[in-house]
């Protein structure tokens, strides 16, 4: 037991730092046509020290014996997700929202790669496998809910958001409530709101019993906020 502990905090430590590497580079260093390479390579290497910490597929939540399951309770958090874009486009004040400047794509064929390449490669796949799957696995959750490690879980998802929240005033919405807050504010509400909605997005892996609920529902969220975006800025 003492072995099998140290190994899983040893596998914790491992992982989080691969998760800084990623982010650092997806964020800082890496051209836009490796963003999604970025993703699945992380997403293996993750893979494979869950293996070493001696997870099995259930336990990171990718048992395919839970995969109906999943799929249904994420198809209806897709449902619920479009309800809401579809109700914020039918209200005119509520479009602010998605006037966002980092939704520059030029063109049909870039906007199939963003919403069917690099967000479900980049985004989607890497952080489902890593914050609803081998980081709390790691982290001691089991088939109950546990607190502790979905909270923790969650927490490491805010700060996996500093990076990208730095270009959040981009959007309208954002900048009307946040533009004259100092950057740290910003960051801070972005931290605290990524880390809320990881309880959520954990919550739908907990009552699927696997990753592929909340990867359906983020999927929805952040290709049905791009594709929303992008039809109200070229409307």
């Amino acid at each position: 037991m003492h072995t099998i502990g140290r190994r899983r905090g040893a596998a914790l430590a491992a992982a989080v730092v691969l998760l800084v590497l990623a982010t650092v580079l997806a964020n800082r260093f890496l051209p836009g046509w490796a963003y999604p390479l970025n993703g699945l390579v992380a997403t293996a290497c993750l893979l494979g020290v869950a293996r070493w910490a001696g997870l099995g597929l259930a336990e990171v939540g990718l048992d395919r014996r839970f995969a109906r399951r999943a799929a249904l309770v994420g198809a209806v958090g897709v449902v619920v997700v479009g309800a809401v874009f579809g109700a914020a486009l039918l209200v005119p004040a509520w479009r602010e929202v998605f006037h966002d400047g980092r939704v520059v794509v030029d063109g049909v064929g870039a906007l199939l790669w963003v919403v069917l390449v690099r967000i479900p490669l980049g985004t989607v796949l890497l952080e489902e496998v890593a914050f609803r799957g081998v980081l709390p696995a790691l982290l001691g959750a089991g088939e109950r809910w546990r607190w502790g490690p979905v909270l923790g879980a969650s927490a490491l998802f805010g700060l996996w958001h500093i990076l990208p929240s730095l270009a959040l005033r981009e959007n309208a919405a954002v900048d009307a409530l946040l533009g004259d807050a100092p950057v740290l504010v910003t960051v801070a509400s972005a931290v605290v709101a990524s880390a809320v909605a990881g309880v959520g997005l954990h919550w739908c892996r907990h009552v699927g019993r696997g990753v592929l609920a909340p990867v359906l529902v983020h999927l929805a969220t952040n290709c049905g906020g791009v594709l929303a975006a992008w039809w109200v800025l070229h409307a």
